[in-house]
């Protein structure tokens, strides 16, 4: 009974833990922001290891995400929650885009980001931009931890893994832009914890909801992954259009894919 007692005082609130996860996916940004920053990769490494992840992304919001979603509501809700997610990312992303965060995931060897003084505000629009890529991700672990109690090892392996090039390529891009040490750290710190925040909020939200509707929700943010793989990551992953890119991308896929099947 003391045990029990004890495992009952120490349990954490299901929306603590996302934030938990949230936290922990995102902390791959924190490497990336280090690498992009304090060393000098050249476009074609950035570009294959961007290329990897972007497969990595590609599979667990197909096999993972969709395959959820479709188990717990409609075919028509399934393909309303993929095309809503599409269609809200890419909106928000072509307004911040106007404002200068349209190369934000550019490592800028090849495609630079504008600076403050070529576009007042693109470093606030950068930042939105950023934020924006990653509330999928505390989106998807929150609504982990109301299904299954935690998120799948695959998940938030795919997750960590994705957030190191991007992290890696737009800060290369931010520090060829002139801006500061202390604008890119703040800018994924402050990411990192947002999507922290994100997980929590969906913990919160969506506790007392139907399947149905978390189903539809886990369809809308596997949308909005499609979306910012197509418009964000592969724009600088094919750049130039580097040598078996696309049999890379497909590694990506297969070795999430292998590693969702083994987890579950």
């Amino acid at each position: 009974m003391k045990d029990q007692t004890m495992g009952q005082f120490i349990q954490l609130p299901g929306w603590l833990e996302a934030a938990g996860w949230g936290l922990l996916s995102a902390s791959g940004l924190l490497i990336g922001a280090v690498g992009g920053y304090y060393t000098s990769l050249q476009h074609t490494t950035v570009a294959r290891v961007m290329t990897f992840a972007a497969g990595v992304l590609l599979a667990v919001a197909a096999v993972d995400l969709v395959i959820d979603a479709r188990g717990a509501a409609s075919l028509q809700w399934t393909v309303a929650g993929l095309l809503c997610g599409a269609a809200v990312f890419s909106s928000v992303n072509w307004l911040l885009s106007r404002r200068g965060a349209k190369h934000r995931k550019r490592c800028g060897e090849c495609v630079e980001q504008p600076n403050e003084k070529q576009q007042p505000g693109s470093g606030l629009a950068i930042a939105a931009g950023t934020f924006l890529d990653g509330v999928p991700e505390g989106l998807v672990l929150g609504l982990s931890v109301l299904h299954q109690g935690a998120p799948g090892v695959g998940t938030v392996t795919a997750f960590f893994l994705a957030n190191i090039p991007e992290a890696l390529s737009s800060s290369a891009g931010m520090r060829r832009a002139a801006r500061s040490a202390r604008y890119v750290f703040g800018v994924w710190i402050g990411i990192a914890l947002m999507s922290s925040f994100a997980a929590a909020v969906a913990g919160l939200l969506f506790r007392d909801t139907q399947s149905a509707v978390r189903g539809t929700v886990e369809a809308f943010a596997a949308g909005t992954i499609f979306a910012l793989v197509s418009e964000t990551m592969i724009p600088e992953a094919f750049h130039d259009s580097p040598q078996f890119n696309g049999l890379l991308l497909v590694i990506g896929f297969v070795a999430l894919l292998i590693l969702l099947v083994l987890s579950h």
